[in-house]
């Protein structure tokens, strides 16, 4: 059997928590820009993803505070449903996605990084751009400017209407 291994991702993991990071972003209002928040809904934000697996790749969450979504109420469920198919709206036509993954790590078990607070992960793709480096060469390639990206999507969900 062989093995893939992340290291750069391990920083993330070591490190002593002594808050949940999302409560930490849904909290600091005014460091929106800092934290890297997208937008504020009235039941959810989106974030930039800190260790994306593609540039604009970011995540959809609650402000509640709860690891399993069939804990939600229907009107947080529904407008994060809401806000992830803008959210792709958005990578497609912004970005130029030709794909985009969407998904949810439900609990530790299932590979979530930060499963006591449930979100969504919105993850632009596009043909040919996946591939080895980061494995073989221990380097994650990104071939475009991440403050860049924060702004468009930014200005892009503050269009939405």
């Amino acid at each position: 059997m062989q093995y893939l291994y992340a290291p750069w991702r391990s920083e993330y993991f070591e490190k002593e928590k002594s808050q949940c990071p999302f409560c930490d972003c849904a909290n600091k209002i005014d460091s929106d820009e800092k934290l890297g928040v997208i937008f504020r809904a009235k039941y959810c934000f989106a974030v930039m993803n800190r260790y994306p697996y593609s540039a604009g790749h970011f995540m959809i969450i609650p402000y509640l505070h709860e690891e399993h979504i069939e804990n939600l109420d229907d009107k947080i469920w529904q407008e994060m449903s809401y806000w992830v198919r803008e959210g792709v709206k958005i990578l497609k036509n912004e970005l130029h996605a030709s794909g985009v993954n969407i998904g949810m790590n439900l609990s530790k078990d299932a590979g979530a990084g930060i499963a006591m607070h449930c979100h969504y992960h919105l993850v632009p793709r596009w043909f040919g751009d996946t591939n080895f480096i980061t494995t073989i060469g221990e380097t994650r390639v990104c071939g475009t400017d991440l403050k860049d990206v924060y702004y468009k999507l930014v200005n892009a969900f503050n269009n939405v209407k």
